[in-house]
C-alpha cells in the first residue's frame, strides 16, 4: 500500500518535517492547554464558549494520523482581535465567518513547510468546504501583494482566496497567547468563535485523517 503523503512533500523532507514537528507539538500542548487562566478568561470561555468544551474533548479521537499535531484545548476560549484583509484590501477578522467551523491557517511565501502544504488546504477546500466549514489560510507576507498572488496563480490553489496581513499582527496576536511558534500555524476553530485546536508544523491537510477531523467538526458535531 503506498503511504499518503502531504501534497508536495517527499519523504526526506517529510522526515525532517516530522522530527521538528515532534518537538514543537510537545511545546504546543503545554502552551495551548494553559492559554485560558484568570477569572476573565473562564468567564469569557464559560459564556460565549459554552458547549465548546464538549466539542472540543469530542473531537480528541479524530487528532491522530496525519493530523496527530492537532492539539486539543482543554478550556476553548474564544479567539479574538485577528484582523486581515480579503483580495480587495477590505478588512476582516475571524467574525465574518461566524456559523462556520474554520480551519485558520497561517502562511508566508518564504516559508517552505507553507508552501508544500497549500495544495493540501486547497483540495480540502475543495472537498469540504461550504456552509459548514473554511479554510482561511492568511498570507503574512511583509510588502506588496504581487509576491503571494503569483504564488497562488502558479501553484494552482485557486479556492483560498488570497487573505493577507503585511503587518504580521495576526501571527503576533497568536503568538502572544502561546498559539504560533512559527509557520506553518493552524488553529482549529468551531463557529462560536472558539478555538478548539491547535497545530504548529505542516501536515497533510488533503489526507482522510484530516478530513474526518474537519467533518467530525463541522458536521457531526455541528457548530
Amino acid at each position: 500500500m503506498t503511504e499518503k503523503r502531504p501534497s508536495g512533500l517527499f519523504p526526506a523532507k517529510l522526515v525532517a518535517i516530522a522530527a521538528i514537528a515532534g518537538v514543537i507539538a510537545g511545546a504546543a500542548a503545554v502552551y495551548v492547554k494553559q492559554t485560558v487562566s484568570g477569572n476573565g478568561a473562564e468567564t469569557a470561555a464559560a459564556g460565549q464558549c459554552e458547549g465548546s468544551v464538549a466539542r472540543a474533548s469530542a473531537l480528541t479521537p479524530y487528532m491522530t494520523g496525519d493530523v496527530a499535531a492537532m492539539v486539543p484545548v482543554e478550556q476553548p476560549k474564544p479567539i479574538e482581535g485577528l484582523t486581515f484583509a480579503d483580495a480587495s484590501g477590505k478588512s476582516m477578522t475571524t467574525a465574518d465567518f461566524a456559523g462556520k467551523t474554520v480551519l485558520l491557517n497561517l502562511w508566508a511565501t518564504w516559508c517552505v513547510p507553507c508552501r508544500e502544504e497549500m495544495p493540501a488546504l486547497n483540495n480540502l477546500q475543495k472537498a469540504a468546504g461550504g456552509e459548514t466549514f473554511q479554510v482561511l489560510a492568511i498570507n503574512i507576507d511583509t510588502g506588496d501583494v504581487e509576491k503571494p498572488k503569483t504564488f497562488l496563480e502558479e501553484t494552482g490553489v485557486d479556492a483560498l482566496g488570497l487573505y493577507r496581513d503585511a503587518s504580521m499582527g495576526v501571527f503576533n496576536n497568536l503568538k502572544k497567547q502561546g498559539l504560533a511558534f512559527g509557520l506553518p500555524a493552524t488553529l482549529l476553530i468551531d463557529g462560536k468563535g472558539c478555538l478548539l485546536g491547535a497545530m504548529n508544523g505542516p501536515a497533510a491537510w488533503d489526507s482522510p485523517d484530516a478530513k474526518a477531523l474537519v467533518g467530525a467538526a463541522s458536521t457531526a458535531i455541528g457548530i
